[in-house]
């Protein structure tokens, strides 16, 4: 039997209104007002304080998104899957609509030669710590900062690109979409982990998934 505590695997998950997004389960309901959201959440904090959980949740005026974790094993465990199931059968009992779809992730990369110096300064401007390697904001209002090492010295090179996580069902159609929009695909050989996009003018920005990461 697998442990509460133990890291589970992206393809140890399967869950209908939940998403794997970089290292968390994601999902988003949407709710007919304001105050039926807040109900919702305040139900939510009601189970996770029977399971001991704290989840993070953003309730907005239209959709309630929750994210799960277990922070002290580092990433999803049977735990979070637990409490995702009985917030899904929570959401339905409340006539909420799950949009697993609409939930991404946004992260801000830095490519650079001098990833340890440029590190500190970023994290002062930015008002954040250091995890991992990544400049973080503590509240969790801003994207994660990362810094992709590069040889590049070039004065005129990219500096700053985007990356957007989605669900792997929603990758093909957000590439889709970007091209249509005047965008062309840069390279596209380490997809579905990522591929790499450009606008008309050659800025860059990735679709990430969580598969072909391992």
């Amino acid at each position: 039997m697998v442990q509460q505590t133990t890291r589970l695997g992206v393809r140890q998950v399967d869950l209908a209104d939940w998403r794997w997004l970089l290292g968390a389960l994601r999902a988003r309901f949407e709710t007919p007002s304001f105050e039926a959201g807040a109900a919702f959440v305040a139900a939510v904090g009601r189970l996770a304080a029977e399971a001991g959980h704290r989840p993070d949740v953003d309730l907005r005026a239209g959709h309630v998104q929750l994210v799960l974790r277990s922070h002290d094993a580092g990433g999803v465990t049977e735990r979070d899957v637990r409490l995702a199931e009985r917030i899904s059968a929570l959401a339905a009992d409340h006539g909420l609509v799950p949009r697993p779809g609409r939930v991404q992730v946004l992260e801000v990369a830095l490519d650079t030669p001098a990833t340890e110096t440029a590190r500190p300064f970023w994290a002062a401007v930015l008002g954040g710590g250091e995890s991992g390697g990544d400049v973080v904001d503590p509240a969790g209002g801003l994207p994660p900062l990362w810094f992709q090492a590069t040889d590049s010295t070039a004065p005129d090179r990219q500096r700053f690109h985007l990356d957007v996580t989605v669900p792997p069902e929603a990758a093909e159609g957000r590439i889709a979409a970007a091209v249509a929009a005047g965008g062309r695909v840069v390279d596209e050989s380490r997809a579905p982990a990522f591929t790499v996009l450009a606008d008309p003018d050659g800025n860059k920005a990735c679709i990430c998934t969580e598969l072909g990461r391992d």
